[in-house]
């Protein structure tokens, strides 16, 4: 059973084709993100974060301007407070570790926050865990220890940027199909533009900005964090209303393993054998994690015609 069904008392979310595609679109997309994320440079981490959040207001302002769905922004403000505060962290957190090198880390916490979803459900809406959710868990928890005695250090890029990312995911989630996650998105910008502009003048005051001073091309480079950021962000919040929190975890797989693969045969960063070892034991979590979410699902074979709480379709718009 899932998080969302759980919490609601309903059956869980059909699987959809558009659901499907949104969701793989977006993890594939954010797989791919740290080769942009480089691009900036030598822009500091701070100033991505907060050209993504003003350039993402301006991409979804003209979104809603084309499709006319202002209205739907004023309605998402409350609803979206919390989703805001926790993206902005896991903007901030997952920019300074590709940045600084550390690629492999943020790939790391994004495969371990599927288990975030799992201990969600425990927390904050008294599911019980399974016996292979508990060894899953367990097999995580061995991991983070063998990393910090065989690598050296606590994993805490990786397990900041799985718990605010899961957070995120879980604020999402609670969202019907009928939000228009363009309408969703740009209200959590509008409520960051303080932060972005208060963040830029300070920038500017000590100055550390590097929009102005390095050329057009570098401008439109951070211009276009608008578009990189709401592209994937646009198809995360219309998948994570159709999909099932099990199946939305499922494919959140593509996303570290692309990250992975990038930071180890493209950036070149550095294995130690703990670390290794570490996300070895993640990844065997994971394997378990994925045959009971699968063996659950055919146990709890989902309806053919679409949600029975009656919430609608909704569209992308």
């Amino acid at each position: 059973m899932t998080v969302a069904a759980s919490a609601a008392g309903r059956t869980p979310r059909p699987v959809t084709p558009a659901g499907l595609a949104f969701g793989a679109g977006a993890y594939t997309f954010w797989g791919g993100l740290p080769l942009y994320m480089a691009a900036p440079a030598p822009a500091p981490a701070l100033e991505v974060v907060f050209a993504r959040i003003a350039f993402t207001l301006v991409t979804c302002a003209v979104l809603l301007f084309v499709l006319r769905r202002w209205r739907d922004v004023g309605r998402q403000l409350g609803a979206t407070a919390l989703a805001s505060v926790l993206i902005t962290g896991n903007w901030a957190i997952y920019t300074y570790a590709v940045i600084s090198g550390q690629t492999l880390e943020a790939a790391l916490g994004y495969f371990i926050n599927p288990l975030v979803s799992v201990l969600a459900g425990v927390v904050l809406f008294g599911e019980r865990l399974r016996r292979a959710q508990w060894v899953a868990v367990g097999l995580s928890v061995t991991a983070v220890v063998v990393m910090v005695l065989g690598h050296g250090a606590f994993p805490w890029l990786a397990i900041l940027l799985a718990l605010t990312f899961g957070g995120y995911g879980v604020v999402k989630s609670r969202l019907s199909t009928a939000v228009s996650p363009v309408a969703s998105l740009g209200a959590e910008t509008i409520l960051l533009m303080p932060v972005s502009l208060a963040g830029m003048w300070w920038l500017a005051a000590s100055g550390q900005m590097t929009m102005f001073s390095h050329g057009a091309g570098h401008f439109w480079i951070l211009a276009l964090s608008g578009v990189v950021t709401a592209i994937p962000l646009i198809l995360f919040g219309a998948g994570a209303s159709r999909l099932p929190l099990t199946l939305l975890g499922l494919l959140q797989y593509i996303n570290p393993l692309i990250q992975f693969l990038i930071g180890l045969l493209l950036f070149q960063e550095a294995m130690s054998t703990g670390r290794w070892a570490g996300f070895i034991l993640i990844w065997c979590a994971l394997v378990v994690l994925m045959v009971d979410s699968l063996r659950a699902a055919r146990r709890n074979p989902r309806p053919r015609h679409g949600p029975s709480d009656g919430t609608p379709a909704g569209t992308l718009d």
